[in-house]
Protein backbone atom coordinates (compact mmCIF):
# COMPACT_ATOMS: atom_id res chain seq x y z
CA UNK A 1 0.00 0.00 0.00
CA UNK A 2 1.07 3.43 -0.80
CA UNK A 3 1.88 6.21 1.70
CA UNK A 4 -1.51 8.16 2.47
CA UNK A 5 -1.25 12.17 2.17
CA UNK A 6 -3.88 14.92 3.32
CA UNK A 7 -6.31 15.53 1.41
CA UNK A 8 -7.96 18.70 0.57
CA UNK A 9 -12.04 19.87 1.55
CA UNK A 10 -13.91 22.73 1.62
CA UNK A 11 -13.87 25.13 4.41
CA UNK A 12 -17.96 24.16 4.93
CA UNK A 13 -16.88 20.25 5.41
CA UNK A 14 -14.09 21.47 7.63
CA UNK A 15 -15.90 23.12 9.87
CA UNK A 16 -18.99 20.64 10.45
CA UNK A 17 -16.42 17.98 10.40
CA UNK A 18 -14.36 19.90 12.64
CA UNK A 19 -17.30 20.20 15.65
CA UNK A 20 -18.35 16.76 15.58
CA UNK A 21 -15.25 15.13 16.80
CA UNK A 22 -12.86 18.16 18.32
CA UNK A 23 -13.61 18.77 22.06
CA UNK A 24 -13.57 22.34 23.51
CA UNK A 25 -11.20 21.10 25.83
CA UNK A 26 -8.35 19.31 24.36
CA UNK A 27 -6.58 17.89 27.44
CA UNK A 28 -3.99 14.83 27.34
CA UNK A 29 -6.12 11.52 26.56
CA UNK A 30 -8.88 13.81 26.20
CA UNK A 31 -10.85 15.24 29.22
CA UNK A 32 -14.08 13.07 27.99
CA UNK A 33 -11.46 9.99 28.25
CA UNK A 34 -10.38 10.68 31.48
CA UNK A 35 -13.94 11.31 33.00
CA UNK A 36 -14.70 8.08 31.19
CA UNK A 37 -11.61 6.09 33.38
CA UNK A 38 -12.52 7.46 37.13
CA UNK A 39 -16.10 7.13 36.10
CA UNK A 40 -14.95 3.37 35.28
CA UNK A 41 -13.00 2.96 38.97
CA UNK A 42 -15.91 4.60 40.89
CA UNK A 43 -18.16 1.59 39.38
CA UNK A 44 -15.37 -0.91 40.38
CA UNK A 45 -13.92 0.40 43.86
CA UNK A 46 -14.77 -1.50 46.93
CA UNK A 47 -17.79 0.92 49.01
CA UNK A 48 -15.58 1.66 51.90
CA UNK A 49 -12.70 2.95 48.89
CA UNK A 50 -15.84 5.78 47.64
CA UNK A 51 -16.62 7.15 50.99
CA UNK A 52 -12.84 7.57 51.72
CA UNK A 53 -12.19 9.23 48.42
CA UNK A 54 -15.67 11.46 48.71
CA UNK A 55 -13.87 12.46 52.39
CA UNK A 56 -10.52 13.40 50.80
CA UNK A 57 -11.85 15.68 47.92
CA UNK A 58 -13.54 18.02 50.33
CA UNK A 59 -9.75 18.91 51.20
CA UNK A 60 -9.94 20.83 47.63
CA UNK A 61 -9.88 24.24 49.20
CA UNK A 62 -6.50 23.44 50.87
CA UNK A 63 -4.23 23.07 47.44
CA UNK A 64 -5.18 26.66 46.19
CA UNK A 65 -6.53 25.72 42.68
CA UNK A 66 -9.66 27.69 42.37
CA UNK A 67 -9.33 28.10 38.46
CA UNK A 68 -9.37 23.67 38.47
CA UNK A 69 -12.26 22.23 40.06
CA UNK A 70 -11.92 19.25 42.33
CA UNK A 71 -15.24 18.27 43.81
CA UNK A 72 -15.23 14.63 42.16
CA UNK A 73 -13.04 11.63 41.36
CA UNK A 74 -13.71 13.14 37.27
CA UNK A 75 -12.26 16.54 38.33
CA UNK A 76 -9.34 14.75 39.94
CA UNK A 77 -8.74 12.96 36.60
CA UNK A 78 -7.96 15.70 34.12
CA UNK A 79 -6.84 18.39 37.33
CA UNK A 80 -3.75 17.58 36.48
CA UNK A 81 -3.81 18.94 32.99
CA UNK A 82 -5.66 21.98 34.11
CA UNK A 83 -2.38 23.11 36.04
CA UNK A 84 -0.61 23.64 32.96
CA UNK A 85 -2.01 27.00 33.21
CA UNK A 86 0.36 27.78 36.10
CA UNK A 87 3.81 26.58 34.70
CA UNK A 88 5.44 28.79 37.04
CA UNK A 89 4.01 26.79 39.92
CA UNK A 90 3.36 23.45 38.59
CA UNK A 91 5.59 23.16 35.61
CA UNK A 92 7.73 20.66 37.49
CA UNK A 93 4.94 17.91 37.32
CA UNK A 94 4.31 18.47 33.42
CA UNK A 95 7.25 15.45 32.38
CA UNK A 96 4.85 13.23 34.88
CA UNK A 97 2.53 12.67 32.01
CA UNK A 98 4.73 10.34 29.63
CA UNK A 99 7.19 7.91 29.36
CA UNK A 100 8.14 8.09 25.30
CA UNK A 101 10.23 5.16 24.32
CA UNK A 102 11.58 5.02 20.72
CA UNK A 103 9.52 2.16 19.25
CA UNK A 104 12.38 1.36 16.70
CA UNK A 105 14.52 0.58 20.51
CA UNK A 106 13.96 -2.25 23.09
CA UNK A 107 11.73 -0.82 25.64
CA UNK A 108 13.29 -0.54 28.65
CA UNK A 109 11.38 1.05 31.87
CA UNK A 110 14.19 2.95 33.46
CA UNK A 111 14.91 5.28 30.04
CA UNK A 112 13.79 8.75 29.72
CA UNK A 113 12.96 8.60 34.04
CA UNK A 114 16.06 10.47 35.06
CA UNK A 115 15.17 11.29 38.82
CA UNK A 116 11.29 9.64 38.71
CA UNK A 117 10.46 12.51 36.30
CA UNK A 118 8.26 9.97 34.12
CA UNK A 119 4.68 8.84 34.20
CA UNK A 120 5.44 5.24 35.53
CA UNK A 121 7.61 6.27 38.15
CA UNK A 122 4.79 8.92 39.61
CA UNK A 123 1.81 6.80 38.98
CA UNK A 124 3.80 4.15 42.00
CA UNK A 125 5.13 7.40 43.77
CA UNK A 126 1.46 9.38 43.77
CA UNK A 127 0.16 5.82 45.16
CA UNK A 128 2.61 5.28 48.15
CA UNK A 129 1.78 9.00 49.00
CA UNK A 130 -1.76 8.52 48.77
CA UNK A 131 -1.64 5.46 50.70
CA UNK A 132 0.01 7.24 54.12
CA UNK A 133 -2.56 7.99 56.50
CA UNK A 134 0.10 10.13 58.68
CA UNK A 135 0.07 12.62 55.84
CA UNK A 136 -2.52 15.95 55.78
CA UNK A 137 -5.31 15.31 53.79
CA UNK A 138 -4.55 18.35 51.02
CA UNK A 139 -1.04 16.03 50.17
CA UNK A 140 -2.37 12.80 49.93
CA UNK A 141 -5.64 14.78 47.57
CA UNK A 142 -2.70 15.68 45.12
CA UNK A 143 -1.39 12.65 45.17
CA UNK A 144 -4.96 10.74 44.04
CA UNK A 145 -5.78 13.38 41.74
CA UNK A 146 -2.00 13.09 40.33
CA UNK A 147 -2.47 9.12 40.59
CA UNK A 148 -5.83 9.16 38.95
CA UNK A 149 -4.55 10.97 35.78
CA UNK A 150 -1.64 8.95 35.52
CA UNK A 151 -2.97 5.78 35.21
CA UNK A 152 -4.95 7.19 32.21
CA UNK A 153 -2.00 8.89 30.86
CA UNK A 154 -0.04 5.35 30.80
CA UNK A 155 -2.83 3.89 28.81
CA UNK A 156 -2.72 5.67 25.98
CA UNK A 157 0.06 3.87 23.55
CA UNK A 158 1.55 7.55 22.53
CA UNK A 159 2.21 8.04 25.83
CA UNK A 160 4.95 5.40 25.58
CA UNK A 161 6.02 4.86 22.30
CA UNK A 162 6.89 7.65 19.64
CA UNK A 163 8.69 7.62 16.37
CA UNK A 164 11.01 10.61 17.12
CA UNK A 165 7.98 13.03 16.77
CA UNK A 166 6.79 13.65 20.37
CA UNK A 167 4.46 10.40 20.90
CA UNK A 168 3.07 11.32 17.27
CA UNK A 169 2.49 15.04 18.14
CA UNK A 170 4.96 15.94 15.05
CA UNK A 171 3.05 14.03 12.33
CA UNK A 172 0.17 15.71 11.04
CA UNK A 173 -2.77 13.51 10.04
CA UNK A 174 -6.16 13.43 8.67
CA UNK A 175 -8.91 11.89 10.60
CA UNK A 176 -11.41 10.86 8.36
CA UNK A 177 -13.15 14.04 6.13
CA UNK A 178 -11.22 15.96 9.20
CA UNK A 179 -8.04 17.60 7.47
CA UNK A 180 -4.90 18.41 9.55
CA UNK A 181 -4.94 17.22 13.17
CA UNK A 182 -1.80 15.32 14.65
CA UNK A 183 -1.77 11.87 15.45
CA UNK A 184 -1.46 12.08 19.15
CA UNK A 185 -4.35 14.47 19.30
CA UNK A 186 -6.51 11.97 17.54
CA UNK A 187 -6.14 8.88 19.56
CA UNK A 188 -6.66 11.30 22.55
CA UNK A 189 -9.77 13.02 21.03
CA UNK A 190 -11.86 12.35 18.82
CA UNK A 191 -10.81 8.19 18.87
CA UNK A 192 -11.22 8.11 22.32
CA UNK A 193 -14.39 9.38 22.22
CA UNK A 194 -15.45 7.59 19.41
CA UNK A 195 -14.29 4.53 20.80
CA UNK A 196 -16.30 5.13 23.92
CA UNK A 197 -19.54 6.46 23.24
CA UNK A 198 -19.98 3.56 20.56
CA UNK A 199 -18.94 0.90 23.12
CA UNK A 200 -21.96 -1.69 23.70
CA UNK A 201 -22.33 -2.45 26.64
CA UNK A 202 -21.69 1.23 28.08
CA UNK A 203 -17.72 1.04 29.19
CA UNK A 204 -19.23 2.67 32.36
CA UNK A 205 -20.44 0.11 34.37
CA UNK A 206 -19.71 -2.68 36.95
CA UNK A 207 -17.60 -5.47 35.64
CA UNK A 208 -17.52 -9.22 37.20
CA UNK A 209 -14.75 -10.65 38.40
CA UNK A 210 -13.93 -12.60 35.47
CA UNK A 211 -13.89 -9.34 33.19
CA UNK A 212 -11.95 -7.61 36.04
CA UNK A 213 -9.63 -10.55 36.38
CA UNK A 214 -8.91 -10.50 32.68
CA UNK A 215 -8.73 -6.81 32.13
CA UNK A 216 -6.96 -5.58 35.45
CA UNK A 217 -3.17 -6.81 37.20
CA UNK A 218 0.20 -5.61 36.39
CA UNK A 219 1.67 -2.42 37.38
CA UNK A 220 2.98 0.74 35.74
CA UNK A 221 6.17 -0.67 34.26
CA UNK A 222 4.31 -3.44 32.65
CA UNK A 223 0.97 -0.58 31.41
CA UNK A 224 3.68 1.49 29.60
CA UNK A 225 5.16 -1.65 28.02
CA UNK A 226 1.64 -2.43 26.87
CA UNK A 227 1.25 1.20 25.14
CA UNK A 228 4.78 0.95 24.08
CA UNK A 229 3.80 -2.24 22.27
CA UNK A 230 0.40 -1.03 20.78
CA UNK A 231 2.69 2.14 19.02
CA UNK A 232 4.57 -0.39 17.72
CA UNK A 233 2.58 -2.63 16.38
CA UNK A 234 -0.75 -0.74 15.20
CA UNK A 235 -0.76 3.03 15.56
CA UNK A 236 2.10 3.30 13.58
CA UNK A 237 2.25 0.83 10.74
CA UNK A 238 -1.91 1.37 10.68
CA UNK A 239 -0.77 5.17 10.17
CA UNK A 240 2.32 5.09 7.83
CA UNK A 241 1.46 1.31 5.80
CA UNK A 242 4.97 -0.04 7.30
CA UNK A 243 5.82 -3.11 9.14
CA UNK A 244 8.15 -2.74 10.85
CA UNK A 245 8.29 0.96 10.64
CA UNK A 246 11.70 1.77 10.13
CA UNK A 247 14.13 5.10 8.58
CA UNK A 248 12.15 8.36 7.83
CA UNK A 249 8.24 8.65 7.79
CA UNK A 250 6.82 10.99 6.35
CA UNK A 251 5.64 14.16 8.34
CA UNK A 252 1.74 14.05 6.99
CA UNK A 253 -0.54 10.92 6.59
CA UNK A 254 -4.74 10.13 6.79
CA UNK A 255 -6.16 7.55 8.66
CA UNK A 256 -9.10 5.98 7.01
CA UNK A 257 -12.58 5.14 8.08
CA UNK A 258 -11.31 1.69 7.63
CA UNK A 259 -8.26 2.24 9.72
CA UNK A 260 -10.61 4.30 12.53
CA UNK A 261 -12.85 1.19 12.54
CA UNK A 262 -9.95 -1.27 13.56
CA UNK A 263 -8.58 1.21 16.05
CA UNK A 264 -11.71 1.57 17.80
CA UNK A 265 -11.78 -2.08 19.82
CA UNK A 266 -8.20 -1.36 20.74
CA UNK A 267 -8.62 2.22 22.35
CA UNK A 268 -12.14 0.72 24.01
CA UNK A 269 -10.02 -1.84 25.38
CA UNK A 270 -7.20 0.69 26.76
CA UNK A 271 -9.77 3.17 28.24
CA UNK A 272 -11.38 0.30 30.25
CA UNK A 273 -8.27 -1.72 31.44
CA UNK A 274 -7.26 2.37 32.75
CA UNK A 275 -10.66 2.19 34.97
CA UNK A 276 -10.59 -1.25 36.49
CA UNK A 277 -6.73 -0.67 36.77
CA UNK A 278 -7.32 2.68 38.71
CA UNK A 279 -10.09 1.37 40.70
CA UNK A 280 -7.62 -1.60 42.22
CA UNK A 281 -4.63 1.06 43.05
CA UNK A 282 -7.19 2.86 44.78
CA UNK A 283 -8.37 -0.24 46.70
CA UNK A 284 -5.07 -0.71 47.62
CA UNK A 285 -4.23 3.02 48.55
CA UNK A 286 -6.96 3.08 50.72
CA UNK A 287 -6.88 -0.20 52.37
CA UNK A 288 -5.84 -0.32 56.29
CA UNK A 289 -2.06 -0.27 56.80
CA UNK A 290 0.79 0.70 54.45
CA UNK A 291 1.60 -0.69 51.24
CA UNK A 292 4.30 -3.38 50.74
CA UNK A 293 7.30 -2.18 49.97
CA UNK A 294 8.39 -1.89 46.30
CA UNK A 295 10.59 -4.25 44.91
CA UNK A 296 14.26 -3.43 44.12
CA UNK A 297 15.47 -5.21 41.06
Amino acid sequence: MGHRTIRNSGLNVIAAAAALVIPAQAQAWGFYAHNVTAEIALENVKPETRVKIAKLLRAAPQLGTPGCALRTLGDASTWPDCLRGESWRWGYTFAWHYQTEPVTQDYDVRKNCSGGNCVSAQIERNQRILADEGLPDNVRLEALAFLVHFIGDIHMPLHSGDFEDRGGNDRVTDYGIVPSLNLHWIWDGPLAERAITSAQPSLVRRYSETERAELGGGDAAVWGRESWEIAKGFVYPEAFDCEPCEGALPKETALTQDDIERAIPISQRRVTQAGIRMAEYLDAAFAPGPLPEPQRN
